[in-house]
């Protein structure tokens, strides 16, 4: 028969125990485990823990990033519930929006916007002499070109290149280049030139059918007035179809477009264009009864149609 745990007798061979202070009280046997079994107890826990601490270590990595994870997921859920509802615009909204914009962020003009889209075709036609003992050369005239082709083709007036031993272009980006002559339609006054070399990011000008131009569009011209520029004026079609006599009476040209915006000498060559600035004609010619050769309200230019028939390229 085993011995109990917690006896109140003792062994008659032993010694008597000293009687329980009266401010103690024995342990009762119904208030918990033997003390046996809660010295086991931290035995297990310690195992636990060591348990506990090999699966953390083990799977540290994975628990790092769900709880990363979650804790992303939350920062997402948090700011999503504290944005403020989206508002449906009405029509009167974006009116507002729209009219706001316009009074404090004026749109470009339809010049700055034409002249914008034409500037990187533009080019200044220099006609030299032969160099001298020295070298120089003297500047026999200037006037303005576009290119069409990107391989360095270039529309102008015949009149500026004519009878210039040496011919040079310079670029929208300052470049310089030698140029010959290709061609001439002497009808209408225009010459084709080809550069020797060019930027490597030239952009020939875009060109439209005069076939619905009509009287009162806007209109723009780029060119080098008196050597001056690139210069851009603007106007409107102020005729279609017109016919001009050269000063010396020595030249009729026909189907010319008239418009009203300054041209003066220097400006011969250079591009009529849209409020798109799409090339529609060649500026040749202004209308002055005096020999001064300023302008005094009436420019001509030919047709896009003549002067792409000059370089050769199919009709619109």
């Amino acid at each position: 028969m085993k011995k109990a745990l917690y006896s109140s007798s003792r062994p008659a061979s032993q010694p008597a125990a000293d009687p329980v202070p009266p401010h103690e009280s024995r342990a009762d046997p119904r208030a918990g485990a033997p003390p046996a079994v809660a010295a086991q107890q931290p035995g297990w826990s310690a195992r636990l823990r060591r348990r506990a601490d090999g699966w953390a270590r083990r799977h540290e990595k994975w628990a790092l990033v769900a709880g990363g994870g979650f804790f992303g997921l939350a920062l997402m859920l948090g700011y999503t519930l504290l944005q403020p509802p989206a508002q449906n615009l009405t029509q009167g909204d974006i009116d507002a929006a729209v009219l706001h914009t316009l009074n404090t962020k004026p749109l470009p003009s339809m010049a700055t916007k034409a002249y914008e889209a034409v500037r990187p075709s533009v080019v200044r036609v220099r006609g030299l002499s032969a160099p001298d003992a020295d070298g120089k050369q003297k500047e026999l005239g200037v006037g303005t070109g576009v290119v069409i082709v990107d391989e360095g083709l270039i529309l102008t007036n015949l009149h500026v290149v004519l009878g210039a031993p040496r011919l040079q272009v310079v670029f929208d980006d300052g470049y310089e280049a030698e140029a010959d002559y290709v061609a001439s339609q002497p009808e209408n006054d225009l010459a084709v030139i080809r550069a020797r070399s060019v930027p490597d990011d030239l952009m020939p000008a875009t060109l439209r059918s005069t076939k619905d131009l009509a009287v009162g569009e806007s209109v723009v011209a780029v060119g080098f007035p008196f050597g001056i520029g690139p210069t851009a004026t603007a106007g409107i079609v102020s005729g279609l179809r017109r016919e001009f006599r050269s000063p010396e009476g020595q030249r009729l040209m026909t189907n010319l477009i008239q418009f009203d915006a300054a041209a003066n000498p220097g400006s011969s060559g250079g591009p009529l264009v849209t409020a798109n600035g799409e090339v529609v004609g060649i500026v040749t010619a202004i209308l002055n009864p005096t020999s001064q050769r300023v302008f005094v309200g009436i420019g001509f230019a030919v047709p896009i149609e003549n002067a792409a028939a000059a370089v050769g390229l199919p009709p619109f």
